[in-house]
């Protein structure tokens, strides 16, 4: 299996059209093998800024392949990266203290009553 990853495997790109192949070279498949020993599938947020050079370089050279080519064999995925768009409209919320009981009754209606 890793015979064959290395010699025709291709890189999986999860985009939000629905997923891509890049056919990197011989050199860049050993290198992605070893980033994918251990793992089938992961973020891009956790690659090394080398690796994510090297994907950035492989998309941006246009190595995209198509799997589903009438007549073509199968080709092995090296592994399947992520790609999640930037998450810059998260709104953060401070946290909220418990209230208690006796805190949530109003001072003004405890002196009205007395």
């Amino acid at each position: 299996m890793w015979i064959e990853k290395l010699t025709d495997g291709v890189l999986e790109l999860d985009t939000p059209i629905g997923p891509r192949y890049l056919l990197p070279s011989l050199v860049q498949r050993a290198f992605l093998l070893w980033t994918f020993r251990n793992f089938c599938s992961l973020p891009q947020s956790v690659l090394r800024p080398w690796e994510r050079r090297l994907i950035d370089r492989l998309w941006t050279d246009n190595r995209f392949v198509s799997l589903s080519a009438p007549g073509a064999f199968d080709r092995p995925i090296i592994g399947k990266l992520e790609r999640r768009p930037p998450q810059a409209q998260i709104e953060v919320l401070p946290l909220r203290k418990p209230v208690s009981s006796s805190e949530s009754a109003d001072p003004s209606q405890e002196a009205a009553s007395a």
